[in-house]
């Protein structure tokens, strides 16, 4: 492990359902007998073994979820046998209610070996019976308490997943070594955790940054205090990992700026889509006697650029290529059922403009979803470093692309070179307006080899082509443990 030592850790212990083959463990954690599974192998002839910290995984419906959960089910494809660490069930259905997405469970690989460790549930906790007696009788002063604490440990409320953590990762490794930590954040407490399990089980760790975690992507701002705990630990985790990960080129060069001491072990793995989920899309052409049907797919939040998008969508209707059209918007309103009545009164307001909320769907219909519009609406807020996790899927789809957003974030260089689409040059009612009956346009004319062309460039996204290299690399580093 590069620059990892072997003394105590900083932080202590205190798709489709697949039938799962003999000798493996679904994802629920139950066991399946049988005999082993015979896949790739190391020069040792034993299979790698990687224990990957992902706090949010299925049943989770967070974001992130889609790289984490393609990421261990690429890893058990290539041969690994891959242990998960998530958060607790209850965390998702009972503590964050409405944040569970049960479907996605089934798309998870049942070779991969998911444990839930306990966490301590203070921050979310609302029950008083549960409180103890100093935070009954003294809130203000108990609450001031946790959090000088917590902020003088590692300023984040999910520190309490980490001790259940570290004994869980030190069970499973006395009973079969593993070779590699992986690390998903946020939340960056897995980080912290990576970083202790590599000193404490000697074996090289690596980190995936889905989300910065000392800059706003948004802002482009610091979000911590310079030189403060955050920051600090951020540097100690970068100087010891074995590999960093990043999902756009931008966040990559922010981060090699700040610690250039690790801008050599930095590395881009984009997102990608799912073949078996997605499939193959068949060449159709709308038909002319039927209004256009736009798309946005997704989950709606307020940082969405929806004034502009309204705006430019209200323009646009009054051109002829675009008479009578919907705007149709599918997904979860906000990440927890407090943000979805503002949001759903928004797109309301929009009605008499064909705009409809038709709500969430499952991953294992989004194939069908897509196959029900003609064009689709990448609206996403934030700057340079903002990668939308919809962009794969919306290439995969064929169709027109309308781009809503500030014209030079990440998810444009991923857009660049797809035939099909369609951005203004500023992030204002007129570009966005003309980018519609641009796709418009494409949504009537399209051919059969501009559809083709759409779905080759797709190809070079799929969870495959950009998760491949990077296994081919954990290998190594898996191997080199040994």
């Amino acid at each position: 492990m590069s620059g990892a030592s072997s003394s105590a850790a900083d932080i202590n212990t205190g798709g489709v359902a697949r039938a799962a083959p003999p000798g493996t463990t679904s994802c629920d954690g139950s066991t399946r007998s049988g005999s082993a599974i015979d896949s790739a192998t190391g020069a040792n002839g034993k299979r790698p073994r990687i224990l990957y910290l992902s706090f949010y995984f299925p049943p989770s419906r967070a974001s992130g979820v889609f790289r984490a959960s393609a990421t261990a089910n690429h890893l058990a494809g290539a041969g690994w046998d891959v242990t998960v660490l998530t958060a607790p069930r209850e965390f998702f259905t009972h503590y964050l209610s409405g944040a569970s997405d049960e479907t996605l469970e089934a798309t998870v690989d049942p070779r991969v070996h998911i444990e839930r460790p306990s966490m301590n549930m203070r921050h979310w906790e609302t029950d008083l019976r549960k409180f103890g007696a100093l935070r009954a009788n003294f809130p203000l002063i108990a609450d001031r308490l946790h959090a000088a604490v917590q902020n003088r440990i590692f300023p984040e409320p999910y520190l309490g997943w980490i001790p259940s953590v570290l004994r869980t990762a030190l069970r499973l490794h006395r009973e079969q070594r593993f070779d590699l930590v992986l690390a998903t954040g946020n939340p960056f407490v897995s980080f912290a955790a990576a970083r202790a399990l590599g000193r404490l089980l000697r074996v090289p760790y690596v980190v995936d940054y889905r989300d910065a975690w000392t800059m706003n992507q948004f802002t482009e701002e610091l979000s911590v205090p310079e030189g403060g705990t955050a920051m600090r630990w951020e540097g100690k985790v970068l100087r010891d990992a074995a590999e960093i990960v990043f999902v756009n080129d931008g966040m990559r060069r922010w981060h090699a700026e700040r610690y250039p001491y690790a801008a050599e072990r930095m590395q881009v793995v984009p997102n990608g889509w799912e073949p078996e989920i997605m499939g193959r899309p068949e060449f159709v052409v709308p038909d002319p006697d039927v209004p256009l049907r736009f798309a946005y797919l997704g989950t709606v939040t307020s940082y969405l650029p929806l004034d502009v998008l309204f705006d430019g969508w209200r323009r646009a209707r009054q051109h002829p290529l675009l008479a009578g059209a919907e705007l149709n918007i599918y997904g979860h309103l906000g990440f927890f059922p407090d943000n979805a009545p503002p949001l759903r009164q928004r797109i309301e307001q929009e009605r008499d403009e064909g705009v409809h909320y038709r709500g969430a769907f499952g991953k294992a219909t989004a194939a069908s979803v897509y196959a029900q519009t003609d064009a689709l609406v990448l609206c996403v807020p934030g700057a340079r470093y903002v990668t939308s996790g919809k962009v794969f899927e919306y290439m995969a789809s064929g169709k027109p692309v309308v781009s809503v957003h500030e014209p030079e974030i990440a998810a444009a260089e991923v857009l660049s070179g797809y035939p099909l689409w369609f951005a203004g040059a500023r992030l204002d009612t007129e570009s966005v307006a003309h980018s519609f009956v641009q796709a418009a346009k494409a949504a009537r004319d399209l051919d059969r080899d501009t559809h083709e062309a759409a779905l080759r460039h797709a190809q070079t996204y799929t969870r495959a082509a950009t998760l491949g290299p990077w296994e081919a690399r954990l290998r190594r580093l898996a191997e080199g443990a040994r």
